[in-house]
Formats: structure tokens, C-alpha cells, sequence
């Protein structure tokens, strides 16, 4: 039973804390946008392609100069 009034206090502290946590995440703009990221990573950059493009070309040519 002495527990509860050492319990109780902290759970209403740790609750308190949540909900400013929350309200300071929505305010600094943390759930502004929830699908962009997650549909970005599907599609690639024109950098990053044009650059995989290059590395594999550079590969080749090295691999060939290897071999003669």
C-alpha cells in the first residue's frame, strides 16, 4: 500500500512527460509528412543512376584490360 504513493505520483510524471513529448514532436513538424519517405525509397535518383552506369563501365574496361 506505501508503494502506491511513491507509484502513482511517477506513472502521473512519466504520462505528463508522454503528452509533451508528443505535442513537442507535433509542433516541430515530425508528423507533417508520414508517406514521402516511405515512397522515396522506391524511386532511385538520376545521380545515382548515372553514377552505377559509370562504375560499371569503369569495371569493364578494367576487366578487359586485365585479360589482354
Amino acid at each position: 500500500m506505501e508503494s502506491l504513493f511513491i507509484l502513482i505520483p511517477i506513472a502521473v510524471l512519466f504520462i505528463a512527460l508522454a503528452i509533451k513529448v508528443f505535442f513537442w514532436a507535433v509542433d516541430n513538424g515530425q508528423f507533417d509528412d508520414l508517406e514521402g519517405p516511405a515512397h522515396s525509397i522506391l524511386f532511385e535518383d538520376k545521380a545515382t543512376k548515372k553514377s552505377a552506369q559509370t562504375d560499371t563501365c569503369q569495371s569493364s574496361e578494367k576487366d578487359n584490360h586485365l585479360q589482354s
